[in-house]
């Protein structure tokens, strides 16, 4: 049975190959390697010296870990793709090949807008693209479409006010 943990510096190689696997998505898209990933400054800042003090993130593993998710804070002299604010954390999931659609996503989402709330966080941001799967559970969850570009959404859950 799987279970969700606090991410830790310990888990930083294993964010970088989730943020390739969030990266490229899509069945027929080839997964970069994480050093291509990560050779990539629009990406790598996603993951780039985790955790960084205001960091949160949750790994779900069984013997094995099988995804994460995690927020960052980004600014606007270094926005990330979901960017809103410097106020609001945006968020990057992914779950490895073979352990989606099995409420694992649910689960590391969850657990970042319970940290959220219990913290004050006032909004949870992403960016998703419009064909990806994802996207349901986004909503699912109360996310909506704050704006679009390029293919892409940026969504937001609000949590306070």
């Amino acid at each position: 049975m799987a279970t969700v943990r606090r991410a830790t510096a310990a888990d930083a190689p294993f964010l970088q190959q989730v943020l390739a696997i969030a990266a490229d998505w899509r069945p027929d898209a080839g997964v970069r390697t994480v050093a291509a990933v990560m050779a990539d400054p629009a990406l790598a800042h996603y993951v780039a010296g985790w955790p960084a003090p205001r960091d949160v993130g949750f790994v779900v593993e069984d013997d094995r870990p099988l995804g994460a998710a995690w927020w960052r804070f980004f600014t606007e002299q270094d926005p990330g793709y979901g960017f809103v604010d410097p106020a609001t954390p945006e968020i990057s999931i992914g779950v490895t090949t073979g352990f989606r659609r099995r409420g694992l996503g649910t689960a590391l989402l969850e657990a970042l807008v319970d940290e959220a709330r219990h913290l004050g966080v006032p909004a949870l941001s992403l960016s998703v693209e419009t064909g990806n799967p994802a996207r349901s559970l986004y909503q699912r969850l109360g996310f909506v479409t704050r704006s679009r570009a390029a293919g892409s959404l940026t969504m937001i859950l609000k949590l306070t006010g």
